[in-house]
């Protein structure tokens, strides 16, 4: 049984409520899709969980951005808060965040963070048959979108566990998926919005960075969607 979490972007609540949800199935391994950090404050935390889990990431973009000490040219939102993570995380948490692969793959499935043609940021909000058919797995997983979605077709299958950290579907509840290598289950998770957003109060950052989160949306208000052609 593995537990595959992605975008969990620093928010430790959220992170440990699924941690302690999965418990109940056990997980011989839990994957991560990347974007461990970025937007929320607690960085260390929630590296200091995966590691203690010898959880396996695959690096997303924002962690590429912490890495790397680049912006995000897209999200001055996003920047500000990395910048904060890149003056606040430990080196040993920075090392095991360089440590993170491009992808992972065994059997018959294929795990990225954003897609398979850009493994780091492409963002797949149509989900097609086509889209797969000269890709060898049977399985994929990505994540990157934050929204939670399963996509079955003759030969194969795609999923999206949705974000611990962030959900953009318009569900506030931290989101991750149980995959028994041959049946894929979405999990929901109610976490306390609340402590997260006490930390990110108290360290300088405006309501505007952490509201959304009680509507299960991104920054600003905006909801995403993922369509299955």
């Amino acid at each position: 049984m593995i537990a595959i979490l992605s975008d969990i972007h620093g928010n430790y609540p959220a992170l440990k409520a699924v941690i302690d949800d999965l418990e109940k199935f056990n997980c011989d391994k839990i994957i991560s899709l990347g974007d461990v950090t970025g937007y929320y404050c607690m960085v260390n935390e929630c590296i200091d969980l995966l590691r203690v889990r010898n959880v396996v990431n695959i690096i997303g973009n924002h962690d590429n951005y912490l890495i790397s000490r680049t912006n995000c040219s897209r999200s001055k939102s996003a920047t500000r808060c990395l910048e904060y993570q890149q003056y606040v995380i430990s080196n040993e948490n920075r090392q095991w965040l360089e440590s993170s692969i491009s992808n992972f793959e065994f059997d018959d499935v294929s795990m990225v963070h954003a897609g398979w043609n850009d493994y780091l940021d492409e963002y797949i909000h149509t989900v097609s048959e086509s889209y797969f058919e000269n890709l060898a797995a049977r399985y994929y997983f990505s994540g990157h979108t934050h929204v939670q979605a399963i996509a079955k077709f003759k030969n194969k299958i795609y999923c999206n566990p949705g974000s611990v950290g962030q959900p953009r579907d318009g569900d506030a509840r931290a989101a991750y998926a149980i995959f028994d290598r041959h049946n894929v289950t979405m999990r929901r998770v109610r976490y306390d919005i609340d402590s997260i957003a006490k930390e990110m109060n108290t360290i300088g950052f405006e309501p505007y960075f952490y509201e959304n989160l009680y509507n299960g949306s991104c920054i600003g208000g905006k909801l995403s969607q993922l369509t299955i052609a």
